[in-house]
């Protein structure tokens, strides 16, 4: 026989460290480390260990007791021995809690005499715990540390160490007759030294005083805690004389005389106290003439806590003190009143706990013995074997699984699934769910073993918890644990045993059994023969397999209706144990099986009770019973099939799902047949979870679809599109579902406490309303009433087609309402067996509206009601995907569209539009102000209604973003912007009170860039642009006109004219509002002959050319342009800024009258062809500075061509970086860095890499010429908004270029940690180590890197370190490395070329040849051969000589002939 240490491997007792014991507190569960459930009363309990049903008798109480959280440290208290170990003692403490004594805590010489001995070589017996306590054992301890247990409750280290114990005495308190607590701290000839932790104090205990004492052993041993009495103090309390005498201590009160304090009062000192006050929750005592005290109700004498009254005179026993609440606890108790006597450590008798109904079943967790009483559950327990658990850690021997916060079990490695698992780990994780069986429970060591099999688990076979349990005959599953030459042991549960003879293994002589099965193999067994009191038992798997002619003829039932009639004989939560009648014969009723109506089903189970009886049952296999009608139905319809024979395609069946997985729903049919119903057949919508669509039970209607004769399989189809419901079906579900109900509230309407809830009307506390009533919960004790008062006017007669709204629902079942007819009546929730309510927006709620036609105006069997059938009232109508496309393509820019958000992504938010249509609003279109390191679109929440605007959309194939510009554009998802200033933006046409743009309007515009000394670009509604001139922004001329205005300032513009879709715009006063206006001071110059010769006029320095500083004074008209205003410096605007000639015909008008008259002459003098010439000239000029404005190599020299150009390609990073580069050569470092954040806000968010390209310039600008803080934070602004990987690599590039090597590294380090997936990272990495000439950094970053990637990148990255070997390192170790790898790999022809390349660049002539004829010989085909021949000659051709040359030609002319052999062979 094999021993119990096959699952709980042998290592010995250990110590449990203090940090890891149990907390304290009560537990939440049922403990599982019970034996079997015994229906008993409470006074005959006997064990603490004991799981009982308990009768408790009622009286009312009030519990009132201390808890964990009220201790401190160094609080005194009086405990009593509960338990003992080797090295700890569990300690029951006053107020039901709970505390531990390590061995470490007891005395100063007990602890030296522990370590004297570990360290000895020829080391005694160690005198351990279990010598110097014993259970029921009464002492003093003190709180020496609570410490946080895993699950934060609070665990109670306690020590009687006599130094913390008697810590307040000194030598000159220790009076005669005192009682103290002490520890032996050696023993000597004629008695013990004790140490009773008083400094200058040495206590004496005679031996014969020890000797023939009640509770006392003959012979003390060192650190033996003792209770004695003070009998004589010498020398001023140097020297104490104890003594141990029971009946001296049991009379031994503690007087005033002796200088007792709260600060030295100790736990179990008898007092005389007189009670001064009783109370419900017990007794005030005074004492010690000038104390108070506390008696709790548990610590009175139960046959006198009716007889105590104020002023008696009692005897108490300190139970703990508290110094700092001035808080004594006392109790009365007989058993803590005589010194000495061992309390009661088992359950006494007596009913001590009490509710308020007048009787319960409990279960009993714990008992205090301190307190003596239990500690009980009211749950429902279920006496089963099954428990599901939570994986906690893979263990070399097995798994630990976690089934409550308290209660863990061991799952040995044999037992984690039905065969021997290699890797376990890759089968199961920490924190996964599974379910399990019990094998074993071991009280004493308190330890749980579980199994995974899944036969095990699953098994419907009887169980065998004891020898009883296996009488001859009977059939069990269990597993081999030994296999030996003449046969096999098998066990059971609870280490349930027997021997498998090698004659019962199998029908087929077996000489060897270890070559037919193996250890863990389950197996079924019959038993042979058994003998409970020797337990031994002999089985056989032979008999079991092919049954026994000998035993008798079980009962058979046949699928009939009607005809059954059973008994409860147990309940469990998914099941009834019944006994058919009159046979007796046992059988189950599963819970789901007792109605079609799967929320029925609970409450059935509950109306039901052990001895109730059930009939109209139908047997449908093996020993399973169903009550469900429409199975039945089937039945008597013979709408069935009885075997695999019978059943066709386009057959349909009644059936049930038995089990739902991942990839379908197993459906289950009377006599014992099941079909597979895969996903895809499931449901007519779109199904992503095959496990929520249906229930475990429910009743569904399946058509066969796929028939595999071989296997013996089917498929079937669960959609209600394939499937036909029986006519009437659902009328009459409802009606049997509500009749079911009727009577289950008739059997469950005992219930008093009825809480009513009120639908969507508020009331207050104390309001009487009239209400009627919807739905009664008997389970939640709620009625649901509605106070409308179009439902409690008079009922009117019903009709045939009515409005209804749900009023509430209840599961399968709600309560409409008919319109206008103050009438209720219930529907259920879905119209076919098959409906699933997948969707929210599938399932009933109230104050939804429906269609119902009235079938009959007023149903006997629904007491009146009116019974109607549904459908959806007004759906709303599909879009098709051409109205989709027509109703994007009407969008315009600028549309103000309302919709609730769907999806929130990290990258973008999915909104659903007020028509049907999902919007897209992307990260950088969320939030202007993003903190770092956060999301913006965490700012958006699911289900939050938005207003956006639409900016564009996305191309119905490719999901492209297309402006609304683009020639094709065409959509189904519009692109949506939430940013405020946008939003504000796109109103300006409902502000302006316009629909179109038109020449003298007003509109609102905002500032879409700032043009020094040249004036405003703006952006208009209907998507339109426009500019104002630096002379239109004010009527008066001042200085820094445009430092008023901002990017994305919005202000009112008048519309002047319109030029190529360009508006020129002015924000004069003069022109936005004439009526309101003051006079302008400088009034607008639209043409030159509104000028008078002497007129002060003012401007705006335009440019300082060679000639000095030019600005507008006065001008002169000339014939050749009379209506024109020119500027001498080569600049002219006027208020449209296009009815002006070119710069560079301008000519010069503010020089002197002479200067005007000798050009003049000058011009008159020239003949026609100086003049023809001149204009060729001018002409030639212009051509070419047009040429070079259109040359797109041609770099621009000032900030106004770069505008220009912007304006134009606003998304090329290019144009950007070239801008910043103009600023930076100049030494304009900010205005760099406001070009930079200028181009990534107006770079489109799905030019990604141009943007990229922009944040990287920027990283550049600061890692030269930034602080370390600046690129920092560019840096994070970079990760929030790109992609992290390229980021990091370009930064560590600047570093590394930059010579920043130690940022560069760290960088590397994070980047290898974050990406370490990535393969490029760690090659990154590694170049940078070579460059750097770490060479063996590398080498061990390599080996991280083949443990980080996945295995298949191996190679590459291999070759690749070895590639950087070649150019930065060490060419002899690349060409190591790549010898390694061809070795292993040699069919890998890409490596060899490159390995080949390498050595020609860095390898010798020897080398070199002894590789390519290394390669020429390798087994590869042979057109990759011929391409290394091909490039071994032309090596030789460049480097050999002739004779060189034509051995490769001859190599080669073997290889083809040995080709051509191989072929003719």
């Amino acid at each position: 026989m094999t021993s119990t240490d096959e699952d709980f491997p042998r290592g010995g007792t250990l110590s449990k460290p203090a940090e890891s014991t149990p907390a304290v507190q009560r537990p939440e569960v049922d403990n599982l480390f019970q034996v079997q459930l015994s229906s008993v009363s409470l006074s005959t309990a006997r064990s603490p260990h004991c799981v009982q049903d308990i009768s408790i008798t009622t009286f009312e109480f009030v519990f009132v007791c201390g808890s964990s959280q009220n201790l401190k440290e160094g609080m005194l208290m009086l405990g009593c021995v509960k338990e003992i170990t080797d090295f700890e003692v569990t300690v029951s403490l006053p107020c039901g809690m709970q505390g531990f004594l390590s061995i470490k805590n007891i005395s100063d010489s007990y602890t030296k005499l522990l370590s004297e001995q570990l360290d000895a070589e020829d080391t005694e017996e160690i005198c351990s715990l279990p010598h110097l306590f014993f259970p029921g054992m009464v002492f003093r301890c003190v709180v020496a540390r609570l410490d946080i247990a895993r699950g934060g409750s609070v665990s109670i280290q306690l020590s009687v160490n006599p130094k913390l114990v008697n810590k307040a005495l000194t030598s000159g308190s220790v009076k005669a007759g005192m009682v103290l607590s002490g520890c032996v701290e050696s023993v000597e000839d004629h008695g013990y030294m004790v140490d009773i932790g008083i400094s200058g104090s040495k206590a004496f205990l005679p031996k014969k005083a020890v000797k023939d004492k009640h509770n006392i052993p003959e012979e003390l041993k060192v650190g033996q805690y003792v209770t004695s009495q003070v009998e004589e103090v010498k020398n001023d309390g140097r020297v104490v004389r104890l003594s141990v005498n029971p009946s001296a201590l049991a009379q031994a009160y503690a007087e005033s005389q002796q200088g007792w304090n709260l600060t030295n009062l100790l736990p179990g000192l008898l007092v005389k106290a007189k009670i001064k006050k009783v109370t419900k929750h017990g007794l005030i005592l005074d004492f010690l003439s000038s104390f108070s005290g506390q008696v709790d109700f548990l610590h009175m004498e139960p046959e006198q806590a009716s007889s105590y009254t104020e002023g008696d005179e009692v005897r108490a026993c300190v139970l703990y003190v508290d110094p700092s609440t001035r808080l004594v606890g006392l109790s009365l108790r007989s058993y803590l009143i005589q010194p000495g006597t061992r309390v009661d450590t088992v359950p006494a008798g007596g009913d001590r706990i009490v509710l308020a109904k007048p009787e319960h079943t409990c279960r009993v967790l714990d008992f205090s013995p301190m307190d003596q009483i239990h500690f009980v559950s009211l749950r429902m327990y279920v006496a089963q074997h099954i428990c599901t658990g939570t994986v906690s850690v893979l263990l070399d021997h097995g798994m630990m699984v976690h089934l409550s916060d308290h209660i863990k079990g061991l799952v040995p490695r044999t037992h984690l699934s039905d065969i021997i698992l290699k890797n376990p780990e890759k089968k199961y994780t920490e924190g996964m769910k599974v379910k399990c069986r019990v094998l074993s429970v071991d009280v004493e060591r308190k330890r749980l073993a579980l199994t995974r099999k899944k036969a095990l688990v699953e098994s419907t076979l009887p169980l065998f918890l004891s020898y009883a349990d296996a009488r001859r005959g009977r059939v069990s599953h269990g597993y081999i644990v030994s296999i030996r030459e003449f046969g096999c042991f098998v066990r059971f549960y609870n280490d349930v045993r027997g021997l498998v003879p090698v004659s019962e293994l199998s029908s087929e002589p077996i000489i060897n059994p270890k070559e037919v099965f193996y250890v863990g193999q389950v197996v079924k067994a019959k038993v042979l023969q058994c003998d409970p009191e020797k337990e031994k038992m002999t089985l056989s798997l032979r008999a079991a397999v092919e049954g026994d002619p000998e035993a008798p003829p079980k009962p058979q039932f046949d699928c009939v209706v009607g005809q059954l009639e059973v008994k409860v004989v147990k309940k469990a939560v998914s099941i009834l144990e019944v006994a058919i009648l009159p046979a007796d014969a046992r059988a189950v009723l599963p819970t789901m099986h007792l109605s079609d109506h799967m929320s029925n089903c609970p409450l059935l189970w509950e109306s039901l009770q052990e001895g109730d009886t059930i009939s109209n049952l139908l047997h449908l296999f093996s020993k399973t019973l169903t009550k469900k009608p429409t199975v039945k139905w089937s039945l008597e319809e013979g709408v069935v099939a009885k075997d695999f024979s019978d059943i066709t395609v386009g057959m349909q069946l009644i059936g049930w799902i038995k089990n739902m997985m991942s990839y379908g729903v197993f459906v289950e049919f009377p006599y014992g047949l099941v079909g597979l119903a895969p996903k895809s057949a499931m449901t007519d919508k779109f199904l992503s979870d095959a496990t929520t669509a249906f229930q475990l039970g429910q009743t569904v209607i399946a058509k066969v679809t796929n028939l595999d004769e071989e296997k013996q399989r089917f498929l079937v189809t669960l959609k209600v599109s394939e499937v036909m419901n029986p006519e009437g079906d659902a009328e009459t579900r409802l009606i049997r579902g509500l009749q079911e109900r009727r009577l289950l509230y008739l059997d469950l309407c005992h219930r008093q406490h009825v809480r009513l809830t009120s639908h969507r009307v508020t009331l207050t506390p104390g309001q009487k309303v009239s209400a009627v009533i919807l739905h009664v919960d008997i389970m939640a004790s709620q009625v649901h009433v509605s106070v409308l008062s179009k439902l409690m006017g008079k009922k009117k007669s019903v009709k045939s087609k009515y409005t209804a709204m749900v009023q509430h629902v209840d599961r399968e079942f709600a309560v409409v309402s008919l319109e206008e007819t103050a009438q209720l009546t219930v529907i259920q929730t879905t119209r076919h067996l098959n409906d699933t309510c997948i969707f929210e927006s599938d399932k009933l709620k109230p104050g939804v509206r429906l269609s119902v036609t009235v079938l009959r105006p007023s149903c006997q069997e629904m007491e009146g009601l009116p019974l109607v059938s549904w459908e959806r009232a007004a759906p709303r109508r599909q879009h098709t995907l051409s109205e989709s496309h027509a109703a994007s393509k009407g969008r315009r820019f600028g549309e103000i569209v309302t919709g609730k958000v769907r999806t929130v992504k990290p990258t973008c938010v999915l909104v659903a539009l007020e028509d049907g249509i999902t919007g897209s609003v992307h990260v950088s279109e969320v939030a202007e102000n993003v903190r770092l390191g956060s999301f913006p679109t965490s700012l958006v929440k699911v289900g939050s209604v938005v207003t956006a605007r639409v900016i564009g959309g996305q191309e119905y194939t490719s999901h492209r973003f297309l402006p609304f510009s683009h020639p094709n554009f065409k959509y189904t998802i519009p692109e949506l912007s939430l940013l405020p200033r946008k939003l504000l933006f796109c109103c300006s046409a409902c502000y302006s009170g316009i629909h179109k743009l038109e020449k003298g309007g007003v509109t609102l515009g905002m500032v879409t860039n700032v043009q020094p000394h040249v004036g405003l670009v703006m952006k208009l509604p209907f998507g339109a642009t426009g500019t104002v001139a630096i002379t239109d922004l004010a009527d008066a001329y001042r200085p820094n006109p445009l430092g008023a205005y901002s990017k994305d300032q919005l202000v009112r513009c008048y519309l002047l004219e319109s030029e190529n879709n360009m508006w020129k715009l002015s924000l004069r006063p003069s022109r936005l509002n004439p009526e309101k206006a003051k006079p302008a001071k400088d009034p607008e110059v639209l043409s030159v002959t509104e000028l008078k010769a002497g007129q002060i006029i003012r401007g705006y320095i335009k440019s300082v050319g060679e000639h000095g500083q030019f600005n507008f004074q006065k001008a002169k008209p000339s014939a050749a342009a009379p209506s024109r205003l020119q500027v001498s410096a080569g600049f002219s605007w006027d208020a449209g800024l296009s009815s002006l000639k070119p710069a560079a015909a301008a000519q010069e008008a503010e020089s002197s009258d002479g200067e005007d008259q000798e050009d003049s002459s000058k011009s008159q003098k020239k003949s026609r062809h100086e003049l023809e010439l001149e204009k060729k000239a001018e002409e030639k000029a212009l051509v070419q500075r047009e040429a070079e404005l259109m040359d797109p190599n041609l770099r621009p020299q000032d900030s106004a061509a770069f505008e220009r150009l912007l304006l134009a390609s606003p998304n090329s990073s290019l144009l950007w970086l070239q801008y910043m580069a103009h600023h930076l050569q100049a030494t304009q470092i900010e205005q760099a860095r406001a070009v930079a954040e200028r181009a990534l806000k107006t770079i489109s968010f799905r030019e990604e890499q141009e943007k990229l390209n922009v944040w990287v310039a920027l990283l550049n600008l600061e890692n030269m010429y930034g602080t370390e803080e600046s690129l920092k934070k560019v840096f994070e602004r970079a990760l929030q908004f790109c992609e992290p990987m390229p980021v990091y690599q370009q930064l560590a590039d600047m570093y590394a270029k930059s010579n920043k090597t130690k940022e560069a590294e760290g960088l590397y380090k994070t980047m290898v940690k974050r990406f370490r997936q990535n393969k490029a990272v760690w090659l990154s990495y590694g170049t940078f180590l070579l460059q750097q000439g770490q060479s063996d950094a590398a080498s061990a970053l390599l080996q991280r890197a083949l443990k980080s990637l996945p295995s298949k990148e191996s190679v590459d990255v291999i070759a690749k370190f070895a590639q950087l070997e070649f150019r930065y390192g060490d060419a002899e170790k690349g060409r190591s490395m790549f010898d390694k790898v061809l070795t292993s790999y040699p069919k890998r022809t890409d490596l060899w070329s490159v390995f080949i390349d390498l050595m020609v660049k860095h390898g010798s002539q020897k080398e070199i040849r002894a590789l390519f004829d290394r390669v020429i010989h390798l087994s590869v085909a042979a057109k990759k051969i011929k391409f290394f021949f091909k490039r071994y000659l032309e090596y030789e051709k460049r480097h050999g000589t002739p004779e060189s040359i034509q051995a490769v030609k001859d190599k080669a002319l073997e290889f083809v002939e040995a080709k051509g052999t191989e072929a003719a062979c």
